[in-house]
């Protein structure tokens, strides 16, 4: 009788797992914290603010977007090292169609409301048809991914170093420059409505979700986790839009044209740069990356074929056909960030994307993806992103060389490999 009585009661669960918070993104925040308060107390204060705090967010962007590709790459046990050139190659492509193949060939006058996003159309179609070209000679040939991305690393960063004869092209169109994120913001208002719609959404996804398992009989966390979760989301997401809120246009700039920040005189006018177009980017290519991942057959395979490779193959999944569209993706991926860190420039430079490849692999296996396969998050790898900005924007404001950053990085790199390692070595123990 006491023992019927005793397996009656589930075992007590600690606050932690009450919450089902994954212990690896628990641990990716937690790292991503320590790291800007010990900067914030190396520079005095200064790494902290709002205004710190808004360059590092546009200066993810790029990496992050790429990221999010490198995901399925890493998944399915490939590597991409070519992003970083293929996002020159883009950038050129891009910039020279908006300042000398649109209006000197088809007769477009600069400034023409259509230039942008033909520019980007093409950028995109670039990039595309780049990947999937090398995913058809990783996937149909059988050449390993390895050896054609590093061919293409070396191909693309020239490519583009022709396309322009090596010199810088721009400056670029008003509109395209936008999506940069320095010039192009929402301003204070509209970020706010943008902020509470995300967190209503996000709060009633998880409700949804509640519901969902509810409906079909899955254990639920209980009530008070639950709203606990959704507060912290929601806290995260409108603390956020605070803080970029918070960073207001400087004088000098609101007196070259009050108008444009809703003021008929600079004197008295404060006006706040809010979120950035290109952080609206990044979150749009995250849920679409998530959706995919989560939520598509296209997902399944992907996720399925990084598990095993051969018992996909012998379930029906075309992996040479999936293996193309994951490149194409990844191309796709480049030519988005190419707008991205070009814009944010204003210019095309040959050395845009240098060392790129390198960040976003890391920031994706910082991120918990693993190089093993079967095994990735979209978010982790922004989370990724994110701390290696942070580093290195440390570092800068600190004081410390490049070759020193440089250092640090692939010391942190090696480390995060070695502690998901055991983290998974743990997991499979207590399995």
């Amino acid at each position: 009788m006491s023992d019927q009585s005793a397996n009656s009661h589930p075992p007590k669960r600690s606050f932690l797992q009450s919450l089902e918070v994954d212990l690896r993104l628990l641990g990716m925040v937690g790292a991503f914290l320590c790291i800007c308060l010990i900067f914030n107390f190396l520079t005095e204060g200064r790494f902290l603010t709002p205004r710190n705090i808004f360059n590092l967010t546009i200066q993810t962007v790029s990496v992050a977007i790429m990221a999010t590709g490198m995901v399925f790459v890493i998944v399915t046990r490939h590597i991409d090292l070519s992003v970083g050139a293929l996002l020159a190659t883009c950038t050129a492509v891009m910039g020279m169609t908006q300042t000398a193949w649109l209006p000197q060939v088809f007769g477009l006058e600069l400034g023409h409301p259509m230039i942008p996003w033909i520019t980007i159309a093409v950028g995109l179609i670039t990039g595309a048809a780049i990947g999937a070209a090398q995913g058809w000679l990783i996937g149909y040939q059988a050449i390993p991914a390895f050896i054609v991305t590093l061919g293409g690393l070396l191909v693309w960063r020239n490519v583009g170093w022709h396309l322009t004869d090596g010199a810088t092209i721009g400056p670029l169109d008003k509109t395209f420059v936008l999506f940069g994120g320095i010039t192009g913001t929402l301003g204070a208002g509209p970020s706010w409505i943008v902020g509470i719609i995300a967190a209503a959404l996000a709060v009633l996804a998880m409700a949804s979700s509640r519901r969902a398992k509810t409906g079909h009989g899955f254990p639920v966390k209980p009530v008070w986790a639950e709203a606990t979760m959704m507060t912290v989301v929601a806290g995260s997401i409108l603390g956020f839009v605070a803080i970029l809120n918070a960073y207001t246009v400087p004088a000098r700039v609101i007196a070259r044209n009050p108008a444009l920040f809703g003021c008929e005189q600079a004197e008295g006018c404060v006006a706040a740069y809010g979120l950035p177009y290109s952080v609206l980017v990044l979150i749009a290519v995250a849920i679409v990356m998530t959706v995919i991942a989560l939520r598509t057959r296209l997902g399944r395979y992907i996720f399925a074929t990084g598990g095993n490779p051969d018992a996909a193959e012998l379930s029906g999944i075309n992996t040479r056909l999936l293996t193309v569209k994951i490149f194409a993706m990844v191309g796709v991926l480049s030519a988005i960030g190419g707008v991205v860190a070009s814009a944010r420039l204003g210019y095309h430079t040959n050395d845009i994307g240098t060392l790129d490849e390198l960040r976003v692999i890391a920031a994706a296996v910082i991120g918990g993806t693993a190089l093993s396969g079967g095994v990735g998050t979209i978010y982790g790898a922004i989370i990724g992103a994110l701390i290696m900005q942070s580093l290195q924007s440390g570092m800068a404001m600190v004081g410390v060389d490049a070759p020193y950053q440089n250092i640090v990085v692939g010391a942190v790199l090696v480390l995060a490999v070695w502690i998901d390692m055991q983290y998974r070595k743990r997991l499979g123990a207590k399995s």
